[in-house]
C-alpha cells in the first residue's frame, strides 16, 4: 500500500488518486472554512514552501506574517486534484496540501503518500500530542480504519457537524417549543419542528423550518447511520450497505425530510445556494450548522442575540453521536522537498499567530485544548453558545470513512438516484438498491487500485 522509497509513487496508484477527480470541484462547503481572501504571494528571499489550498485558507496577510515571523517564504497555489496528481507523479509535489479530515486522510494514508507526522508531533513544543483535540483522530489511520494509528495531518478548526443553530425569534412567531441546551431532541422530533416553523405563501416557501444537509451528502449519510447505531461502510470498508437497518432508517429520515420541502434540497434548492445568507435574512428558523456558523452570526448582532446553538439530535433509541464531517487542514507529501521548513509553517498554522486569530473569531473550535479559554464568550448569547458546545465535545466520535473513494465521486452518483426518491417517484427498497449497486462500483474500482 506504500510507494518504494525514493520514487514517486506510481501511475497505477494515481489512477487509484483521481478516481473521482472529475468532480472534485463538486465539493461541499467545507464547515471549518475561513472568509475568502485575495490570491497573491509574497515576495522575499530565503527558504520558501509550496501550499496548495484554497482561497482564504492562508490569507495575504498570513503569507506577510509568515515571512516576517519565521523567514520562510509561502508559494500559494490553489487546490486541484489533477495539479496535485501531477506534482505528486513528477516528484515535486507542495509541502503543505489542504485537505478534509473526515474524508480526505484515509484516501491519502491508504495510498502512502502522505508523510506519517508522528515524528513532527514528538519533537515539537508548539504541538503537543496531550493538547491535541480528539478531533484531531479523523487525520489518524491504522491502516484499516480512522481514529487510531500514525499522525497524516491536522485539523485546524472545527465543528460539531450535525448540532444547529436556531432563531428564537422565528420560534416565538409559531409558537413553538425551544430545544434543550443540554438534551438532544430525536431526528423525529426536529422535523416536526421544521414542519411547524416553516412559513409558506402563495405557493412560495418564505422561511425555511430547517436545514439538514450537513457538510456533504455522503458524510452526512454515514454520520446519520452513526446515530441510528451502524455504520455506513462494511467493516473492511470495502463496499457501502444502504441496506442495514440504520443505513435504512438515516436514508428514510433524510430523504422525508426532502419530501416535506421543509428545508433545501436537491429537489428544493435554496437561491442562496448555502445556509448562511438564508439563516442571517431570518428566512432560515434551523441550521445544522455547526458551531463555526458562529463567526458570522457573531458579525451581526442584532441577529446574534435571537441565535442559540443545540445539541446534535439523535434517533429514538440509538447512541449520542456528534461527529465531526470535516476537519479541514494540512497533511504533507511524502515526497515534499523541503519538509523542516513545512512543519515550521505547520506548527505556526496551528499552533501561534494564525490559530489564535481563528480561536478569537468564532469561525471553528480550536484543535488545541488550550486555545479554547479564546473563543468568544463576552457577550450572553456568546456564553450560552460556549456552554453548549462544551458540553458538547464529551459526545465527540470519529466516523469514519471509506478510503477506496474520494467523497466527490460517492456524492456525485448519489446525486443523480436520489432525487426520483425524494419526489416519491422510487420507494425506499428500489433506492438501497441502485444506490447499493452505483455506489459500490465506484468502491470496486479504487480498492483493485489500492490493493
Amino acid at each position: 500500500m506504500r510507494s518504494h522509497a525514493g520514487a514517486p509513487p506510481s501511475r497505477r496508484r494515481f489512477l487509484a488518486l483521481s478516481a473521482g477527480g472529475a468532480v472534485a470541484g463538486a465539493a461541499a462547503l467545507s464547515g471549518c472554512a475561513l472568509q475568502v481572501a485575495g490570491a497573491a504571494d509574497s515576495g522575499g528571499g530565503g527558504d520558501s514552501i509550496t501550499v496548495m489550498v484554497n482561497e482564504g485558507d492562508i490569507t495575504d496577510d498570513q503569507i506577510k506574517q509568515a515571512q516576517k515571523e519565521l523567514g520562510i517564504r509561502i508559494i500559494r497555489v490553489k487546490y486541484d486534484v489533477t495539479r496535485l496528481i501531477a506534482m505528486l507523479t513528477a516528484g515535486r509535489p507542495p509541502e503543505l496540501v489542504r485537505g478534509v479530515g473526515a474524508t480526505d486522510a484515509p484516501y491519502f494514508a491508504a495510498r502512502g503518500v502522505a508523510e506519517n507526522l508522528d515524528p513532527y508531533f514528538a519533537k515539537s513544543t508548539v504541538l503537543e500530542v496531550d493538547d491535541l483535540d480528539p478531533v484531531n483522530d479523523l487525520w489518524r489511520w491504522d491502516g484499516k480504519a480512522q481514529g487510531k494509528g500514525p499522525r497524516y495531518g491536522m485539523a485546524k478548526d472545527f465543528s460539531q457537524d450535525s448540532m444547529y443553530w436556531y432563531n428564537t425569534a422565528l420560534f416565538d412567531q409559531k409558537s413553538v417549543a425551544y430545544p434543550s441546551a443540554t438534551e438532544p431532541i430525536t431526528y423525529e422530533e426536529w422535523l416536526e419542528k421544521a414542519e411547524q416553523l416553516t412559513q409558506r405563501k402563495g405557493g412560495q416557501t418564505r422561511v425555511f423550518g430547517g436545514s439538514y444537509n450537513g457538510v456533504g451528502l455522503t458524510v452526512n449519510l454515514a454520520a446519520l447511520t452513526a446515530a441510528a447505531g451502524g455504520n455506513l461502510f462494511t467493516d473492511d470498508y470495502a463496499t457501502i450497505d444502504f441496506s442495514s437497518p440504520e443505513a435504512r432508517k438515516a436514508l428514510t429520515w433524510y430523504v422525508d425530510y426532502a419530501k416535506t420541502g421543509v428545508g433545501p434540497s436537491l429537489i428544493n434548492p435554496n437561491p442562496d445556494t448555502w445556509d448562511g445568507p438564508t439563516y442571517m435574512a431570518n428566512r432560515m428558523a434551523m441550521s445544522n450548522s455547526g458551531y463555526w456558523l458562529g463567526g458570522m452570526i457573531n458579525g451581526d448582532e442584532k441577529v446574534a442575540k435571537v441565535s442559540r446553538l443545540a445539541p446534535a439530535p439523535r434517533f429514538a433509541g440509538g447512541p449520542r453521536i456528534s461527529a465531526c464531517q470535516a476537519g479541514t487542514g494540512f497533511w504533507m507529501p511524502k515526497k515534499a522537498h523541503n519538509k523542516q521548513a513545512a512543519w515550521r509553517v505547520f506548527e505556526w498554522f496551528f499552533g501561534q499567530g494564525p490559530a489564535k486569530d481563528r480561536a478569537t473569531g468564532g469561525w471553528g473550535i480550536p484543535t488545541l485544548r488550550s486555545l479554547r479559554p479564546l473563543m468568544p464568550r463576552q457577550k450572553d448569547y456568546q456564553k450560552q453558545v460556549v456552554a453548549v458546545q462544551e458540553a458538547e465535545l464529551k459526545h465527540f466520535s470519529v466516523v469514519s470513512f471509506t478510503p477506496y473513494a474520494k467523497v466527490e465521486a460517492l456524492d456525485a452518483v448519489i446525486n443523480l438516484i436520489i432525487p426520483a426518491a425524494m419526489r416519491g417517484q422510487m420507494s425506499i427498497g428500489t433506492l438501497i438498491d441502485r444506490l447499493n449497486d452505483k455506489t459500490n462500483e465506484e468502491m470496486k474500482r479504487g480498492k483493485e487500485l489500492v490493493s
